[in-house]
């Protein structure tokens, strides 16, 4: 399997994906991502990522996935969301934004893992 990109810089409203360049937020999974566009699904701060949201990454059969809570933790993460990860036996973190950086990059060193990143609050 591919391994995931590596995230090469984060700060306040910016991340760099390695072969990705800058965005705002980010899909990232084994073999490439994308922007993360919330509008896609109507998601909002509350009540959070949706399965909708997860669906891409489950797709590509990871192993992990890590969400971010963004930088302020305002990022919340629907139940139902959980559920289905955890359904499809996939390992979940759920972390400031920062931490969920840092966490998904160790990661994808060994594992398949994806990951919904968020970059502001």
């Amino acid at each position: 399997m591919a391994r995931s990109p590596h995230v090469v810089h984060i700060s306040w409203g910016r991340i760099d994906v390695e072969g990705l360049g800058p965005g705002k937020d980010f899909i990232l999974y084994p073999g490439g991502g994308r922007e993360w566009d919330w509008s896609e699904n109507g998601t909002r701060h509350e009540p959070g990522i949706q399965p909708a949201d997860v669906q891409e990454i489950l797709d590509v059969g990871v192993t992990a996935v890590v969400l971010s809570r963004g930088m302020e933790l305002r990022l919340r993460t629907m139940p139902e969301t959980l559920e289905l990860l955890r359904d499809h036996n996939v390992e979940v973190h759920v972390e400031e934004t920062k931490a969920a950086v840092l966490l998904y990059n160790r990661l994808a060193r060994t594992a398949a893992v994806g990951a919904l990143l968020h970059s502001t609050c």
